[in-house]
């Protein structure tokens, strides 16, 4: 059943409004009108969101709310519409975004209050929260691919929006650079899933139909279209060996950091593949794929979040884990697994990204957690918000990120042992480098440098951290493990995404599976207190015994210097080549060759050419000569 919503484009028309007020308007209203219309627009559309999303229940099971907002795309046999659709995964995905989003927009108020571009950074917010709530309702993959583009645009305007540092600006094109290659990946998927499609006299580009006619697409069609548009979610999502991207996009504004890495930009790649589910059903060697690159990405990436030391950098290579996990969920066909592990992160992620934000404010700008320690009694609130979203991303039982990581691991057993291996080793490194970052941060002996006055941050960044807190207490109590309940998120995706199997594992199987899962978190959670609290020597005396180890990590794997050597510099000597040898010598060469004869030519004869009357006479009358004389002698 689709019901017609018109209510559905205000979730558009809200944040465009703060666009267009915030653009051309912001600078002249004033500081405290942008803090009321960027906020408020982004609150009223998590209203309507949640409105939609009631309206939504009250339909039958599988019903969807719908707006057609005009005709788009007539051509020939296509008749492309631009419309949105809120079903059960869009209506998830729009009140996160909504949801962290408004808390986000509150948040900056307060952090942002004394930058100079005040109204150009919220123009940015709102546009991002534009392109994002353009994505999740797009019931086309056409307007789905606007806010695919949309979100990489924002993120390159949002990460280098401190341009005049050129670390910024860099890493601001570095994301957008990055995210160019996944995109051709991704384009190239939808066109071969049309083309396929219109082998069969099938010509859409409608989610709808694409699901509808699935069972036109051969086996390794689905592999080959499914593997690219995978392509494209592992730059947007930020996954091997595509990552390289998000831990540059520190440079951003805090806020920015906790937007893009918890509920928008990085999670798109994730909803892309729930949606495409139907693809991805066909071609379970494609899905192998997705799985085993997202445990790999969660390991890799949490073994070098063990030993960075900006507070920023840590949650960049945690958020590249978490994504991975999303990915093994997504993987091993528990779509609704992956979605579930995608708002809980939303909500732990959002709270992480905003308490280190916090923590910088607190600190006058400080990110090195070798020069904090000790701040727990200065900064309470941030301090036990903080611990509270380290507990849930570490899986601590209760616990929104319990439930969720859990319902993973558990697919991943019944797929794959061990991919469920590497996902119960990601979990123990998980909670120990959280748990590191808390004890250096907050626990301790202080390490600030005395000139610096350590204070709390106001109300409107420490209000959505209590917000944010709860949730990441609650959000998982959704989805309880069957043992223990019914699965209300499951079910309800399950229409959608369909029902993931659950074999013959038994509810002993479940419990002993979360007991391991529990058990890794409370040995990296133990490990972690032994080395920064009880003998805080310790970290210091492995590294200078694996010094060749720790410093790999310390550099990430050295995959940046390893991708600029192998891609980057060819490719600019490739460009350097073909600008100063085919551009510069063949093609200026010969045009200028061209030129440099005619002139020396009209050199020669601009000598004959002297504008004297009496010797044209004599040429006229010589030429006469020659020509009697030639006939003469004819």
């Amino acid at each position: 059943m689709v019901e017609p919503a018109p209510m559905l484009r205000a979730l558009l028309i809200l944040p465009l409004a703060g666009v267009i007020f915030n653009a051309f308007f912001g600078d002249r209203a004033g500081r405290r009108a942008v803090s009321l219309v960027a906020p408020g627009v982004i609150g009223v559309a998590f209203l309507v969101a949640v409105f939609s999303f009631f309206r939504l229940t009250g339909l039958e099971e599988g019903g969807a709310l719908a707006d057609r907002l005009f005709s788009w795309i007539p051509a020939g046999r296509i008749q492309l519409d631009a419309g949105l659709r809120l079903d059960a995964l869009s209506a998830v995905m729009a009140l996160i975004v909504t949801g962290v989003g408004f808390l986000i927009h509150v948040y900056s108020v307060g952090y942002m209050a004394h930058d100079p571009d005040y109204a150009r950074y919220f123009t940015y917010l709102n546009l991002f929260m534009l392109s994002m709530l353009t994505l999740v309702l797009a019931d086309s993959i056409v307007l789905f691919f606007v806010g695919w583009e949309g979100v990489g645009l924002c993120s390159y305007l949002l990460i280098g929006f401190w341009y005049e540092n050129d670390e910024n600006a860099s890493a601001g094109k570095k994301a957008f650079i990055v995210n160019r290659v996944g995109d051709a990946g991704f384009l190239l998927g939808v066109f071969l899933l049309f083309w396929s499609l219109g082998r069969h006299d099938v010509w859409t580009l409608d989610f709808s139909g694409f699901r509808e006619h699935a069972s036109l697409l051969t086996p390794e069609l689905a592999t080959a279209i499914g593997l690219l548009l995978f392509v494209g979610a592992t730059g947007k999502s930020a996954q091997i060996p595509l990552y390289v991207w998000l831990p540059d996009a520190m440079a951003g504004p805090t806020p920015v950091s906790a937007l893009i890495h918890a509920a928008t930009m990085v999670t798109a790649g994730v909803y892309m593949i729930a949606r495409m589910h139907f693809v991805y059903d066909l071609a379970p060697d494609a899905l192998a794929v997705v799985a085993s690159v997202g445990a790999a990405t969660a390991v890799f990436a949490a073994s070098i979040g063990l030993v960075q030391t900006d507070i920023k950098k840590v949650l960049a290579y945690s958020t590249i884990s978490q994504l991975g996990y999303m990915f093994l969920g997504v993987g091993v066909g528990a779509y609704a697994s992956g979605v579930f592990h995608l708002m809980t992160h939303a909500f732990f992620k959002g709270l992480l990204f905003l308490g280190a934000g916090s923590v910088i404010h607190g600190m006058e700008g400080e990110q090195d957690i070798r020069r904090m320690g000790g701040l727990a009694a200065k900064m309470p609130v941030t301090f036990w918000t903080f611990a509270v979203a380290c507990a849930a991303i570490a899986g601590v039982p209760l616990f929104a990120g319990f439930f969720s990581k859990d319902a993973i691991l558990f697919h991943a057993f019944q797929r794959s042992p061990v991919l469920w291996a590497i996902g119960v080793l990601g979990a123990g490194l998980t909670a120990f480098y959280m748990f590191r970052l808390l004890f250096l941060t907050f626990l301790g002996e202080s390490r600030v440098d005395p000139h610096v006055h350590v204070h709390e941050s106001p109300p409107s960044m420490t209000v959505p951290l209590v917000v944010l807190a709860v949730l990441s207490v609650i959000g998982g109590w959704v989805g309880l493990p069957e043992v223990f309940g019914p699965d209300v998120f499951g079910e309800f995706l399950a229409p959608v995404v369909g029902a993931a199997e659950h074999g013959e594992a038994s509810h002993a199987l479940e419990i002993g599976l979360m007991a391991v899962s529990v058990a890794a978190a409370a040995g990296g959670i133990g490990l972690a207190y032994a080395f920064y609290l009880a003998r805080p020597e310790l970290p210091a005396d492995l590294a200078a015994r694996f010094r060749g180890l720790h410093r790999l990590l310390l550099d990430k794997y050295r995959i940046d210097q390893l991708y600029d050597a192998v891609i980057v510099q060819p490719l600019a000597g490739l460009a350097h080549f073909l600008w100063r040898f085919v551009d510069t010598l063949l093609i200026d060469g010969a045009v200028n060759g061209v030129g440099a004869f005619v002139r020396a030519q009209s050199i020669t004869w601009r000598v004959l050419q002297t504008g004297n009357v009496q010797h044209y006479a004599l040429t006229f009358l010589i030429g006469v000569a020659v020509l009697i004389g030639v006939l003469l002698v004819r």
